[in-house]
C-alpha cells in the first residue's frame, strides 16, 4: 500500500466518521424537540402546586426572630473577620 492510497483512506475514513457523528447529533437534536414538544402539550412541565412567597412578616412594628437571627449571624461573622 502506498502513502497515497494510505491517505486517500484516511480521507475517506475521516469524513465517514465525521459524518457519523453529525447524523447522529442531528438526530438526537430533533428527538429532543419532539419529546419537548409532547410535553408541552400534556402538560407535564407544570408544577402541581405553585409554591408561594411569603415575605416576613413584622410583628407590632418589630423584627421576627428569623430576621434577628440573620443579623446576628451576620454581625458575628463580620466580628470573627475583623
Amino acid at each position: 500500500m502506498t502513502i497515497m492510497e494510505m491517505l486517500q483512506q484516511s480521507a475517506v475514513l475521516t469524513v465517514l466518521g465525521m459524518t457519523v457523528v453529525f447524523v447522529f447529533l442531528w438526530i438526537m437534536i430533533v428527538c429532543m424537540n419532539l419529546i419537548a414538544k409532547l410535553i408541552r402539550k400534556m402538560g407535564w412541565d407544570k408544577d402541581i402546586e405553585q409554591p408561594k412567597y411569603q415575605p416576613p412578616q413584622k410583628t407590632n412594628g418589630t423584627m421576627t426572630p428569623e430576621i434577628t437571627a440573620a443579623i446576628s449571624a451576620a454581625v458575628s461573622e463580620y466580628q470573627k473577620k475583623e
